[in-house]
Formats: C-alpha cells, structure tokens, sequence
C-alpha cells in the first residue's frame, strides 16, 4: 500500500507540475478537477473509436506492400506484442489513398514479437540485433524506407480512417510544411495532444490534454511548438538532410521536440493536422515513472536540449504564462470574424470570398476565429474552416458570442462583421468589450444599393421605403467602423460622395485563374450559375425561361442551359422549359465550365461584384451579361465580355460565340487577364494588410 501511495502521490506532483500555466485552471479548484480527471474511472475504450481489442485471438492478415510507395510508416518495438498487432491491423483496416509500406523495427523483444509478426504478408520486418531504444531503432527503420514521406507511428496506436491522407493534405496545402502530427486520443475518447506547447525552460505541455476530443477549440489547423513522435510525418529527404534523430537524446526523450527545432531550422514549420486522428495508449511501453525505467532519461535529456537550443528557447513563453496566450505566442494578434452563417465556398460567391479571407489572414500571420450569427456549425463547415486555419466559435462550446466577447474582448486586435445586418447587431457591443480592436465592416455589397434596385424595377413603394431605412443604417455602419470594405469600384465611389468621412477600401472578389482549358471546338451548352436563395437569381431564371431560353433556341435548336445552385421545389416546378435543366447546387463547378461554350449573367438588379463572373472567368469561360451584372469590374464589351441587355442581344451573343472560335478565345484570354489584374489573392491581401496593421 505504501508504495502504491507513494506512486501516487509522485503522479499528482508530476501532474501539477505539467499542468502550471494552464488556461482551464481557475485556482485550486481548476486544478483539483485536472486532478480527478486524470484518476478518475474510465471506460477502457470509447466503443465510437471501433477500437482493435489487444485480446483478439491472432490471424492472418496482410499489409499493402506497392513496387513504390508514397509513405513509408516506421514502427519501432520493443515487446507488447499484442499492442504491435492491433495497430498493425488498424493499418490494414483503414488503409490511404496513397501507397504504402510498413517497416517494423523489433528492438531486440524479449517476447515472440518477431515470430509472430513475421507471418504478416507484406510486412517489412527489421531486427536490431542489439536494443538501440526508440531513436536507433526509427533511424534504422528510417534508413530502410523507400517512401517520399516517412510516418513514425508508436506501436502503442491505432489510426483511423482517413488519418494519413489528412497529413498528406497538409503538406500539399501548406508549402511550409516540414513536419505534420496527428491529434491524438486516450483510448477512452478524451483528447491527448492537439500539438504540443514548448516553453523557454525546455518544459512542455500537450495542449487540450483532458478536454474533449471534438471541441472546436482543437479542430484547426495550426502551427506549433512541435508533435509527439507517437504519429508524426515528415519527408524523407528532410529527416536525411537534418541527420535523423539527434542520437544524443538516446534512447528517448526529446527527439521529437529537437526534430521540430531542426525543422525550423531549415525554414519550414510544424503543423498540427486535426483531420487525422490517432489512438494512442500513453505509457504503454515507456511507463509514467519519472524517477523509473525509459522515463527516468526525460529530465536529462531536457537540459541537454535547453543547451542545444538556448536561442531558440528565449523567443518561447516563459514557464506558467497561459495556455491560450501560448498557443497563439507567435502569431501576430487575434482577429473575430462574424458572419450570418458559416461560409460554404459551393453554396455562393459570397461564402468563397469569405473563405479566401480566413486563409489570407492565417497566411498573414493572425489568429483568426469565426462566428457564425446564427449559431449553427455542423461538423463539416467545422472541419472546413479549419483546414484554412480558422477556429469556429461554436454556441455549443462558447454560449453566446456577447458573453464570448465578455471574456475574450481585450484579447482582440480586430474584428470583421460581414454584412449590415450583423454589423448592425455587434458594433456596439465591440466598441464596449473591446475597445482596443479595429472595428471592420464587411459590407459584402451595399445592400441599400440592391434594394433600391428591386424596389424600382418592381416599381413598389413599400420596397423603396425599406430600401431608404437600409441606406440610412448602412451608412451609419460605414461612418462608425474603422475601415469598411466594398467589393467593387463603382461602391466605393459612391461612398466617397455618401459617406465622405468615412474609410472606405476595396476588398474584391477573390479567384486564382486556372489554366488547361479546352478549346473552343470541344464545348457546348450555356450555364447559369446562382441558387435561389438570392432574389436577383431567381429573377435572371425566370427570365432566362421565358425570354432569353426561346430566342437562343431559335438560333441554336438543342442549345441548353444547365443552371447550377440550390433549388425549391415548387421553383423547380414554376421554371419548367424545354432546354432549361435546374441541376440543384454541385459539389464541383469545375468540371461543367470545362465543358460550357459560354456563361450567362443576366441580372436586372442587384449589387456589387457577381461571383458567377469572376468564376467563369477564371475558369477560361467567356461571359455573356448585362450592364448591371458586370458593374465595377473594368470589363470592355467586346473585349473580355458580350454586353447583352434584351433577349435578343443575349441570342446575338450566344450565336457569334457559338461560330466564332477566334472570338471566343480572345474573350477567354482576356477574361482570365482580368481576373489577374483585378481580382487576385494578392490585391485582398494587400488590403486586409492595410486595414490591420
């Protein structure tokens, strides 16, 4: 019993030590909860995990074992076989899109840990003939790799599905990427490491250690101090370059923190990838004894790490400074986003525009959160703002965003509400909790401007009436913010006579020109991009099916027009015309405007820059619109665009484009030129960088 207790009470002190600085801990009673947390009961596994049980009885399997594998995931073992099998079999089971292979490097096991997994098909096996430890044992499997990346995967693990692609992703989408690691869990479900924090002494802490694995807070992608070697991928000619695993950490202990330090080194970076999830069973094979066994090196190999990196380490938060500020320590402030709903890049113009926002902001070095206003943040948009980087602020997790705002509100550099309606709720409310932040106003398009257009093409007076309180409060927000954003030309003229003492910059459309496009002789079909959710949309279809549609098929008998965005039923129904097929909205708009002769745009009222011609044309298409879609985009009918304000300007159009190859591809060259000029990520940048910094 005594040394039992004695056990213990090393494991509380043990504890309070890693856990000092933690943002959670609210005095003493913060941290006697992270206390009971790490005794309490717990289920061995979570079943949701579908977990590989150790006491399965062993069969047969096999292993993918490609001519020439894309990644080549290294095992190092030193007995508990059974632990071996089961992530063995996790491989085998989930698989990647990618080839490939597993090395196994048996650390000299004193049980049947080489019988038995020399019966796995396609299973590189590799014994040590000595015990080299955790380091010469991944450099030797290392060195037998023929893959482009190299995963170190603890044989302590199970991954899950999708867990590699994810890393690979990360890589792909991020050019300085070095190093990518998983976020881990306890087989219980409770989150292990969402990457890990390293502070100026050499002392670390695994952020979101206890918390729940799925909270928000750990599902962006980030930058960090570095990953555990329990599941980290790193590119092969990297770790060749850097010299492996530094062997003066032998056996273990901080190879993997000195491995990100390298990294760095080099000018690459460490990211943490919350789309790949692995199980991790701490402890299994190295204890949790400071003072015992593998773990007893831990704290030497500290100092010898703090020796090595003395000016790397000053630049890290000092020992107890806050997990929430240390997690952000090198980015350059905090910024709020809020919009109506969590941005869906397939759904509209508007969401994408959005999206390069977040990403720009990330890549300008900000931390960047987002609310949606109303509350809603499905598991998908959760997990898509956070590849860009962004953190979601869910109601789930923060309650509501006043409270929020409460807490936080002196931590913020800035904060962007999009649109007037959210701007007209939150503005306030900024101004009172945080005073220090820049106030931007996002005015997606001025929305006065669309609706004094509907009212005086419906010729209603109770519209107009609407469209005037709209103007009055829009231009208050615009003359109370520190910069309002507008995303045409013609907008910001209009402003400056409006609102002439307000800061008014341009923050356009944002798009990247794609080249390969087909030629001119291998399309066909018209499509009209737009989902009813927007009124002018819903007039453009209507008109399209009654006027516009005939006249084309007088001039081109089986010309159709495919439209693509969210459709009701009951529009469905009312649109119903020969040649007009409503398609609902599309995962992928790519693969019809490579196919497509041209894209129409025929808007009657509206405002601002319409998405659905910045993406045709960065696609190569040309665009057939009216005067009023291609406002404040500097395009020159004839030029980059066919101007066409009538049915049968829109037929005319459609026919010369239809015989004329040498038209069409000057129209398309022209229309990707002005994407360039124009609409490029770089102009965004450069303009969030000017109302930020």
């Amino acid at each position: 019993m005594a040394g039992k207790l004695s056990w213990r009470l090393k494991r509380v002190a043990y504890l309070l030590q890693r856990l000092r600085g933690s943002v959670a801990l609210r005095g003493w009673r913060g941290t006697l909860a992270r206390v009971r947390l790490e005794f309490q009961p717990v289920a061995s596994r979570d079943d949701s995990l579908a977990l590989i049980a150790l006491d399965e009885p062993f069969a047969l399997f096999a292993l993918p074992d490609p001519d020439t594998p894309k990644v080549s995931v290294v095992i190092p073992v030193h007995g508990k076989c059974e632990y071996t099998v089961a992530c063995l079999r996790s491989l085998a089971r989930h698989g990647a899109a990618v080839p490939f292979e597993t090395i196994v490097v048996d650390d000299a096991s004193p049980d049947n840990t080489a019988t038995l997994l020399a019966s796995v098909h396609g299973l590189h096996l590799h014994g040590n003939t000595e015990n080299l430890g955790f380091i010469g044992s991944c450099n030797a499997g290392a060195g037998l790799a023929r893959g482009e990346y190299l995963v170190f995967l603890n044989n302590d693990t199970q991954v899950t599905d999708g867990w590699m692609d994810a890393l690979l992703r990360c890589f792909a989408e991020r050019p300085d990427c070095g190093i990518a690691g998983s976020r881990l869990v306890y087989p219980d479900g409770r989150l292990q490491e969402a990457g890990a924090l390293m502070f100026s002494d050499g002392s670390a802490w695994n952020y979101g250690r206890f918390e729940p694995r799925d909270a928000t807070a750990f599902r962006y992608r980030r930058r960090t101090s570095y990953v555990s070697g329990a599941s980290l991928m790193i590119r092969r000619e990297v770790f060749q370059r850097i010299g492996g695993f530094d062997t003066r950490y032998a056996p273990a202990y901080y190879e993997d923190a000195d491995l990100a330090f390298a990294v760095r080194r080099l000018g690459l970076d460490v990211w943490y990838e919350p789309a790949s999830t692995v199980v991790h069973c701490e402890g299994i094979s190295a204890g949790t004894d400071l003072d015992a066994g593998m773990k007893r090196h831990q704290r030497p190999n500290q100092a010898k790490f703090v020796d090595k990196w003395k000016a790397e380490l000053a630049e890290l938060p000092p020992p107890g400074t806050p997990l929430d500020r240390a997690v952000r320590w090198h980015r350059r402030g905090r910024v709020l986003v809020v919009d109506a709903t969590l941005p869906d890049p397939t759904r509209d113009s508007g969401s994408l525009r959005l999206s390069e926002i977040l990403r720009m902001l990330d890549e300008l070095g900000w931390s960047v959160a987002f609310h949606p206003d109303d509350g809603r943040a499905d598991e998908a948009g959760i997990d898509r703002l956070g590849a860009l980087g962004c953190e979601v602020l869910a109601n789930r997790d923060i309650g509501r965003l006043p409270d929020w705002l409460r807490r936080h509100g002196r931590e913020l550099h800035a904060v962007m509400l999009c649109r007037h309606t959210v701007a007209g709720q939150y503005a306030d409310l900024v101004r009172r909790l945080a005073p220090q932040a820049r106030l931007l106003f996002d005015t997606v398009d001025l929305h006065f401007l669309r609706e004094e257009r509907a009212a005086a093409l419906a010729g209603h007076n109770g519209m107009a009436q609407q469209a005037g309180h709209s103007r009055r409060s829009e231009l208050a927000l615009i003359e109370q913010a520190d910069t309002s954003f507008v995303v045409s030309p013609y907008e910001r003229e209009l402003l400056a006579q409006l609102a002439p003492s307000a800061k008014v910059s341009l923050l356009s459309n944002i798009h990247r020109a794609h080249d390969g496009r087909r030629g001119h002789e291998e399309r066909r079909d018209l499509v009209f991009i737009g989902g009813a959710g927007h009124p002018p949309n819903v007039d453009a279809l209507r008109w399209i099916a009654t006027g516009i549609l005939p006249r084309l098929r007088n001039v081109i008998p089986d010309l159709c027009v495919h439209a693509l965005g969210d459709m009701p039923e009951a529009l469905r129904r009312e649109l119903a015309t020969p040649g007009l097929e409503l398609h609902g909205r599309v995962p992928d708009l790519a693969p019809w405007l490579d196919h497509c002769l041209a894209s129409i745009a025929p808007l009657r009222f509206g405002a601002g820059v319409k998405g659905k011609i910045n993406m045709a044309m960065s696609h190569g298409v040309p665009v057939v619109a009216t005067t009023l879609a291609v406002e404040g985009m500097q395009l020159r009918h004839g030029h980059d665009v066919l101007v066409a304000d009538d049915a049968s300007a829109f037929a005319d159009a459609v026919r010369r484009l239809h015989g004329d190859a040498a038209l069409w591809d000057a129209l398309s060259r022209h229309g990707m030129d002005n994407i360039r000029r124009h609409f490029s990520p770089e102009l965004a940048a450069a303009a969030l960088r000017q109302a930020l910094d």
